[in-house]
């Protein structure tokens, strides 16, 4: 059984990004790009401030960002 995911937004994830030292690159429309020091992994954020994100995309975020869900739930 998938582990379950944290109800979260935007915000939320863009600071556990920051946590892990990656940095916005550009925005274009209502995504934001983000990488990680060293350019070697990107994730993209759909940013709209109030929402909750889809546990799909937040699930694929949490993959892109290297990292499981366990780690992800104690950086928040």
């Amino acid at each position: 059984m998938s582990e379950r995911l944290p109800r979260l937004n935007s915000t939320e994830v863009v600071k556990v990004a920051k946590r892990l030292g990656f940095e916005l690159d550009r925005q274009s429309g209502s995504h934001a790009i983000y990488y990680n020091s060293d350019k070697r992994l990107r994730i993209v954020v759909p940013i709209h401030k109030k929402k909750i994100i889809k546990p799909k995309t937040l699930r694929g975020i949490i993959e892109d960002l290297g990292i499981t869900v366990e780690e992800f739930k104690k950086l928040l």
